[in-house]
């Protein structure tokens, strides 16, 4: 039988257990989902999402709890994160903790595997954006530090992850990237730097963890956050107006691309980046349509 994730008898989706059925460790979690389709698509499997108390973080893990998974979720603001657990429900649990500190991913993991007996999946979400404006500026140790939550926080969680559980029973991961990663773009070359980083990261995973651990990329592009408010914010008709799907994204266009990446239906990709960004990379096409007849 085809697992979950990709690898033939895996234990990630087959009958013995898995993160598709009901059978787990003793004492483990076993969230039920509903009747079928989305709702049940995630159903018996245990998730970690990073930057989990906003935005996209937020959305995913909502996403993932809708799916019928159980949810452990990170954020560095304890206050954020207790909100989150609140609104997504009692198969959440949080953890509070920044992703540049290592002992914090290594607690992360092991409260996952102690609350739901498993870690099937894992969202690599947190990030940021600092420093903003030209490289010929940015501060070295700012520099350093972008490197440190955006590329080497995910790949030490995937390690964690895979000793701890993920390398006997498979899984599933995603790193959220950026649509920016196919391109440039004004003060933000050190975020785009250290994207295309975790891209390049999230193929060499994907082939060094086949066939049982899936890794894929979901890249966004303008999405309605906090985090990208200073760009959308001044003049978002205007930005909206550019794009073939003449909206800027919600958290939750990422957040259904996630869940669906993680779920069955994708058991036959990996090393993928599903760009959700409404098409801006077709932009230009779009504007040169010529004007309907009259």
């Amino acid at each position: 039988m085809v697992s979950a994730t990709g690898g033939p008898g895996s234990g990630t989706g087959g009958a013995a257990g898995g993160t598709g059925g009901p059978a787990g460790p003793a004492g483990a979690v076993t969230p039920e989902g509903g009747p079928g389709g989305v709702h049940a698509a995630l159903a018996g499997r245990a998730a970690l999402v990073t930057g989990a108390s906003r935005g996209i973080g937020l959305a995913v893990a909502e996403a993932l709890t809708e799916a019928g998974a159980a949810v452990c979720v990170t954020a560095r603001d304890p206050k954020g994160l207790a909100d989150a657990v609140r609104r997504l429900g009692p198969r959440a649990i949080a953890c509070p903790g920044d992703v540049a500190d290592p002992a914090h991913l290594e607690e992360a993991v092991s409260r996952t595997l102690a609350a739901f007996g498993r870690l099937d999946v894992l969202v690599n979400n947190a990030a940021t954006n600092a420093p903003l404006g030209p490289l010929m500026a940015a501060d070295p140790l700012a520099w350093r530090t972008a490197f440190t939550v955006n590329v080497e926080a995910p790949l030490r969680l995937v390690q964690a992850a895979w000793r701890r559980w993920m390398r006997e029973h498979g899984g599933a991961v995603v790193n959220i990237c950026t649509e920016g990663t196919h391109g440039v773009g004004p003060g933000v070359g050190a975020y785009g730097t250290t994207k295309t980083a975790l891209l390049r990261l999230t193929r060499q995973l994907a082939a060094e963890l086949a066939p049982s651990v899936r890794v894929n990329a979901v890249s966004p592009g303008l999405i309605r956050t906090e985090m990208a408010r200073f760009v959308w914010e001044p003049d978002e008709p205007s930005i909206a107006a550019t794009l073939p799907l003449a909206r800027i994204g919600e958290p939750e266009d990422v957040a259904r691309a996630v869940r669906w990446l993680l779920s069955d239906e994708a058991s036959w990709i990996t090393g993928a980046d599903l760009v959700v960004d409404g098409g801006r990379r077709v932009r230009a096409a779009y504007r040169a349509r010529p004007a309907p007849s009259p």
